[in-house]
């Protein structure tokens, strides 16, 4: 499409003129109120998006004028009416409802939707071109073949040179046009994902097509602690677990590979591996097979890289080839890039969890802080708010003896029964690993609230999941905790803060583990229908949960300790991310208490004895670096086991005391009791 044109159709001459100047910037306009005279007017021009009043012109009236290549946005105040004229129109079209009300601007999204039409147009029509140039192609092949039958009939030793070359030239050509269908194909998936999940599926076909061993995908993310870097999506053909992303990603000013593409938005494509000091710990120890080869590309949007991807070991005819990835693997690597690029921001990557299309942790956070402030403004009873953490039972037994790659594809099944298990107003994250937290919105209470998280958990109970009959019990559950603001007795809720939302989502996961039975000691060692009693149920938070934690630790954890008695500094129950760096890798604890002197975690791995370890403290909103001693690390009972670790701060800076005694007043305030 040489030009592109845009028809704006609608019957207030003022919104016309309001669209049509907003529209201007992207090229040529044809504005009318009607759809009389539209023809003539547009007569030689091709029409890549119509911006079209809902219920003012039908498609019947327009189909000599537009071609299936056009994109369709329908205007209107009405969002119902808006879904029943986009129903009106043939599924050949991209038909984008547009919610645009008077008096209220939404300018920059009107923009934002037709960027997107018109990136469309652009791909159905470049698609078309496509097919029409493989048409032609094809007429070139016959021709070609023909040529040859006619020289055959006169070979002779002067001529079988000639034909042998011919032939070559006809057996590349077909390899050529099967290589770009095969592509055709990978393109058509990638538009079609309307998840994460599946667009990531497509990585192995992009793998294959470069003939590559195995294959990573990042995208660029931001934190105060970090800065810039580039985490993995998918690493090394699989899907990252929750507590391995600390060791795969890639620091934005970090000498290595994937790093160094994000930096520069160039691809590299190398096998001069042995001296480079790009090949840092992470390709050098973490990929499953040995790096030969290596081809990078950057993703890109608008001129700005939002990942890389990569793809490792170039292979033919099954051999690792010496020579590596070719220039053509580049140019098609990179091609197939700019797609992933459009398909990536449409699904929204910095939202949402790449495995299972959730919401991630903080814009979940931000939705629900937004779900407040309306019921704020509305100033009208509308009920509390529930927080909910949900586990699945036995998730280690589960992937021990089906595999990550069987994990993965349950949590994303699990994903999408629970979507369908919570209501349009409530909303729903991937917390971390085999962890979700819900906001259920308008409860009157916890019982309100423990009735519909009840409902989930039996939703799930219900469903099939594939090897849930080698679980425990024969049946694959989830566990659950809840808790709800406003408490009885307490005002309703009119402002909470992100920290509110934590500390809820702590009070959450106190909830969960007595669900899970992990603050029940009386049950060691029973078998049968009490080991039941331990798994899938729904508890909800008290008060005293957390003076309990500290009083029934779980089986096999030393109850008094002489460290103890000597500690200074009063210990409040505080559930936060701590990180602990071992052989130069961040592995991921959290704690149970907290006081100015020191921390109790929880961890999936023995920390050190009597060693000072570099650790992470996340308070809030914020993450501050210290060293710590650690006591003791002592094993728990039970499947599956995990450690708890006694922590000392050393050399605690004024800032580091200040922030530690803000956290630790917030939540003496919102009543978490000293232990």
């Amino acid at each position: 499409m040489s030009q592109r044109h845009i028809l704006i159709l609608h019957s207030s001459p003022a919104e016309a003129d309001r669209l049509s100047k907003l529209a201007m910037m992207f090229g040529p306009v044809t504005a009318k109120r009607e759809a009389g005279g539209v023809a003539a007017a547009l007569e030689g021009l091709a029409v890549s998006v119509a911006v079209i009043e809902a219920g003012l012109v039908r498609y019947t009236a327009l189909r000599e004028v537009l071609q299936p290549a056009t994109a369709i946005i329908l205007v209107g105040p009405d969002e119902d009416a808006l879904r029943l004229a986009a129903e009106e129109w043939p599924a050949a079209f991209h038909v984008d409802p547009f919610v645009c009300r008077p008096g209220v601007p939404r300018d920059r999204f009107f923009l934002r939707a037709l960027e997107r039409a018109l990136d469309h147009a652009r791909l159905k029509t470049e698609a078309e071109d496509l097919r029409r140039s493989l048409a032609q192609q094809e007429t070139k092949v016959r021709d070609v073949y023909a040529e040859i039958q006619e020289i055959k009939g006169l070979i002779n030793a002067n001529f079988l040179l000639e034909i042998e070359k011919r032939i070559a030239i006809e057996t590349k050509y077909v390899w050529f046009q099967k290589e770009r269908q095969r592509v055709e194909a990978i393109l058509r998936k990638i538009y079609a994902s309307d998840d994460v999940g599946s667009l990531l599926d497509m990585v192995p076909d992009i793998r294959d097509i470069v003939r590559a061993s195995s294959a990573t995908v990042y995208i660029i993310e931001t934190n105060e602690l970090l800065g810039r870097y580039l985490k993995p999506l998918v690493w090394d053909n699989a899907y990252p677990s929750h507590a391995e992303f600390a060791k795969y990603i890639a620091l934005w000013d970090s000498q290595d590979f994937a790093a160094s593409v994000a930096r520069y938005g160039q691809g590299i494509n190398t096998t001069d591996l042995a001296f480079d000091r790009r090949l840092t710990k992470r390709y050098a120890e973490f990929l499953r097979s040995p790096l030969k080869s290596l081809l990078a590309v950057p993703i890109m949007h608008d001129r700005k890289v939002i990942g890389v991807v990569e793809v490792y070991n170039k292979t033919v005819e099954g051999k690792p080839s010496p020579e590596g990835f070719s220039r053509e693997d580049q140019q098609i690597l990179q091609g197939l890039s700019e797609h992933m690029a459009i398909a990536m921001m449409k699904l929204n990557l910095i939202q949402y969890d790449a495995l299972t299309g959730l919401l991630r942790p903080e814009p979940f956070f931000e939705k629900v802080l937004q779900k407040v402030s309306a019921l704020g403004k509305r100033r009208r009873e509308e009920g509390g708010l529930a927080i909910v953490m949900g586990d699945v039972d036995w998730f280690k037994a589960y992937n021990d003896r089906n595999g990550h790659e069987a994990g993965n594809r349950l949590l994303r099944e699990l994903a999408h029964v629970l979507k369908l298990s919570i209501r349009e107003e409530d909303l729903l994250c991937r917390y971390g690993g085999e962890e979700f937290l819900f906001c259920l919105a308008g409860v009157k209470g916890p019982e309100d609230a423990a009735a519909l998280t009840d409902r989930i958990r039996k939703n799930i109970e219900d469903h099939y999941f594939e090897f849930q009959e080698f679980q425990p019990q024969n049946n694959l559950t989830m566990s659950f905790g809840v808790t709800v603001t406003p408490r009885p007795g307490e005002e309703p809720v009119t402002a909470v803060t992100k920290a509110d939302l934590k500390r809820l989502a702590a009070e959450a996961d106190l909830a969960l583990a007595e669900a899970k039975g992990k603050r029940r000691p009386e049950l060691k060692g029973r078998e049968g229908a009490d080991a039941a009693l331990t798994k899938n149920r729904v508890t909800t938070y008290r008060s005293d949960m957390s003076v309990e934690r500290t009083k029934a630790e779980a089986p096999g954890v030393r109850r008094e300790r002489p460290h103890e008695e000597r500690r200074r500094s009063a210990r409040f129950s505080a559930s936060t991310l701590l990180m602990v760096r071992e052989n130069g890798a961040f592995k991921v604890a959290k704690t149970v208490n907290l006081s100015l002197g020191g921390a109790r975690v929880i961890s999936d791995a023995r920390l050190p004895l009597a060693k000072t370890v570099d650790t992470i403290l996340v308070l809030g909103d914020k993450a501050g670096a210290l060293r710590s001693d650690v006591i003791y690390s002592d094993k728990t009972e039970g499947e599956p086991s995990f450690y708890y670790s006694g922590l000392r701060f050393r050399d605690l800076s004024d800032a580091d005391i200040r922030a530690l005694e803000e956290y630790l007043l917030h939540h003496g305030r919102r009543g978490f009791p000293a232990s």
